[in-house]
């Protein structure tokens, strides 16, 4: 039986070999179960005309092994290996629209702080998943909250790194927003300034400008976002990088994340406040349209974001 929302894939590629999805298990007392200590990027592969094609790989495992560095990991492989392996693993699993999962992270060594003394292990999972914030999302946009769980401040956790531990504050994120009858939440830095999704990057549109929240230390540094921002430039969007108070939120045109999961899903009331029309806006779905045509491979690519399997 597979997990919830997902489906289970076959293999698992783990330290060179592939093993059977059930085997990738790890110690009870792995520093990566008791400290959080692991990196790890979410990629997707979408179905195209010309097979399978993997979006922004390079660049996704250049950002894993930016991260291990961060965090004095360097694993026994090297990034051209790991680019090979996420190809492979949707060939082996007879994949098409599916998300890839590669992992470096600290084993079973020891019960202590110092994760130098355990060690290191690197994986790579792909699965079937679907839209993360649902199919109505896409077309009919999210109801989302600000959440009252802010982000670290800069130099506490180095959010440049895409790291497990950092998720644990994104999930209660999630948690208070389902809760509250909400989709998901908008995070503020420790500043009251907006930051980002629990899991992913906001846009704003005011009066035709797009403006994202500035990279302040508090937010990760989103492929996706800065993919997104080059295709608003070439449909003739002026894209401004600005501090973003929260109050902004509620009296912009249009509001949408962005992610690898989300992709581009427009946002249609913050905490139960309509925006603009209360519904999915044209900027929005403009965007979304080119970056599904550019990852389904139905245009010629232009910035080389593709590497089909």
């Amino acid at each position: 039986m597979g997990a919830v929302g997902f489906d289970e894939a076959e293999w698992i590629w783990r330290e060179g070999e592939y093993i059977a999805w059930k085997d990738a298990q790890l110690h009870l007392l792995s520093t990566a179960v008791q400290f959080g200590t692991s990196v790890f990027e979410g990629i997707r592969a979408y179905d195209t005309p010309k097979g399978p094609a993997i979006f922004r790989l390079d660049a996704h495992i250049a950002r894993l092994f930016d991260s291990a560095k961060i965090y004095r990991m360097t694993p026994d492989y090297t990034e051209d290996d790991m680019i090979a392996v996420c190809r492979e693993i949707v060939r082996k699993n007879s994949l098409k629209n599916c998300y890839i999962r590669p992992m470096i992270l600290r084993g079973y060594g020891t019960a202590g702080l110092d994760p130098t003394l355990s060690p290191l292990e690197s994986y790579v999972a792909a699965w079937g998943w679907g839209t993360y914030l649902g199919e109505e999302g896409l077309t009919q946009g999210v109801d989302v909250c600000v959440s009252s769980w802010q982000r670290a401040y800069p130099n506490t956790l180095p959010v440049r790194a895409k790291a497990g531990g950092h998720y644990v504050s994104a999930q209660l994120m999630k948690m208070e927003a389902v809760a509250n009858g909400y989709l998901d939440a908008i995070a503020l830095s420790p500043s009251g300034l907006v930051s980002e999704g629990s899991g992913m990057n906001l846009f704003l549109v005011d009066d035709g400008l797009i403006i994202t929240p500035t990279l302040d230390g508090t937010s990760l540094v989103g492929l996706t976002r800065g993919a997104v921002i080059q295709m608003a430039a070439d449909l003739g969007y002026e894209v401004r990088e600005q501090p973003v108070p929260r109050e902004f939120l509620y009296t912009a045109d249009e509001l949408f994340f962005t992610g690898t999961a989300a992709e581009v899903t427009p946002i249609r009331s913050v905490d139960r406040i309509p925006i603009g029309s209360g519904k999915a806006g044209p900027v929005a779905l403009e965007l979304q349209k080119r970056f599904m045509e550019t990852v389904k491979g139905q245009n010629d690519d232009p910035h080389g974001y593709l590497t089909y399997v």
